[in-house]
This record gives C-alpha cells, structure tokens and sequence, in this order.
C-alpha cells in the first residue's frame, strides 16, 4: 500500500515579522488611529476607566491589534504622553524661554503658546481637568516629574528675577502668579460648554477668549495696584 505523502506543514497566518527599518506607512497610520482612539477614550471616559477593548471599537478594529502595536495598556499610556502630550509642553516652553524678559511677553507667550496647544489638541482642557486637577488623575505625577520643569518652573524663576529686578509687581508672589495664569487660560477653555450656555455666549471666539484673559492679566502690571 502505497502512503499518501504530506505536503509540508504551512505557517500559520499572521502578520509577518517586520524587517529593519521604516515600517510601511499603514503601520504608522494605523498606529497613529489607536492613539487618537486612546485620546477620545481618555477624554471622555477618563485614563482609569478607558480599555484597551474600548479604545480597539473606537479605532474599529480588533482589541488584540492594540495589544499588538502597544503590547499592554500602560504602554499605550506612555506612548500617548511621549508622543501627544511632552510635544505640547515642548512646544509652549520653547515659545516661553524665547519670549525674552519682560513680563508682558512672558504672559503673552504662555496664554497664546497654551490656546494654540489647544487648537491642536482640543482634548486638553478636559483632560488636564480629569487626570492632572483630580486627586486620583493618572496624569499627575506626569506633571511633577516631568511637565513641571518644563513650563511651570521656568515661568517662576523668570517672574522671580524680574521682581527683584524691580520689573514685576512687588505684590505678587511669582508662584501664584504661574497658579492664576494656568487657571485663568485653561480653566476658561475646560468650562467652555458652561458658560457659553450659561451665557448665551456664542459670539465669544477663541480669539476674543484669549484676548481677555491677556487684559485681565495686564491688569495687575499695569492696572492702578501695579505699584
């Protein structure tokens, strides 16, 4: 009796382990559609509540595709803030050390630097409220450990040497001062959907929001308690 002779067992299907390399530009496209999956996911269910099976159905694709390209979702965390979120920061600290030493162009710099972080980013306000406000938000020690040094500290040092030069309202301290404008830029864009009901605000653009919040801040350099 002549035996049948097998064929050769075939490799299971699969992706193909990637050469050296650029990787192909669906890969990277790909890649990119998981993360902004992971900020809408991030945004509105917070980074605690957010999964990894959540973030696959609103990238539309399976779950084990995200574990694929991040392997877990912590990394996914880490990917989004190495890749959307220290960029932003970057970016504003650039625009804050090259603004020189006056006061006003240092206010100026950090409100119109943050307002156009948020016209590439929408997703901030809320989520800075979420993860960085909050006592338990994920972000937080982000902030400590690395976005602190980046803006917060370097606008108090500069506002520090500017009052002891004489440049700055001697009744502000400079910490608070970096406190009120966080506050009084971001706080305003985070709310947006409240007052702008409350007050039936919809004539109010994002270019006249930021040009009040810099009068209401011009106020204490130049407003009759400067001195």
């Amino acid at each position: 009796m002549v035996r049948a002779i097998r064929s050769p067992l075939k490799k299971p299907r699969g992706r193909k382990r990637r050469g050296p390399g650029r990787p192909p530009a669906d890969e990277v496209n790909l890649r990119e559609r998981l993360l902004d999956a992971a900020v809408q996911c991030f945004t509105t269910d917070g980074i605690a509540g957010a999964s990894l099976r959540s973030i696959a159905v609103a990238a539309g694709v399976t779950p084990a595709m995200v574990n694929y390209y991040f392997g877990s979702k912590q990394r996914l965390l880490d990917a989004f803030v190495a890749e959307r979120v220290l960029p932003l920061v970057a970016a504003l600290g650039s625009g804050i050390r090259a603004a020189g030493e006056e006061p006003r162009a240092l206010v100026g710099a950090f409100v119109r630097g943050l307002h156009a972080a948020v016209a590439r980013s929408p997703w901030l306000p809320a989520l800075w409220l979420r993860e960085v406000i909050s006592e338990n938000g994920a972000l937080r020690e982000v902030l400590f450990q690395q976005i602190s040094k980046e803006v917060p500290r370097v606008l108090a040092e500069r506002f520090a040497g500017l009052q002891r030069q004489g440049a700055l309202n001697a009744a502000l301290d400079p910490r608070l001062l970096v406190v009120s404008l966080i506050g009084l830029t971001l706080f305003p864009l985070a709310a947006e959907p409240i007052w702008r009901r409350v007050f039936d605000a919809s004539d109010i653009d994002y270019a006249a929001l930021e040009r009040h919040t810099l009068a209401l801040l011009d106020y204490g350099f130049g407003g009759p308690h400067a001195r």
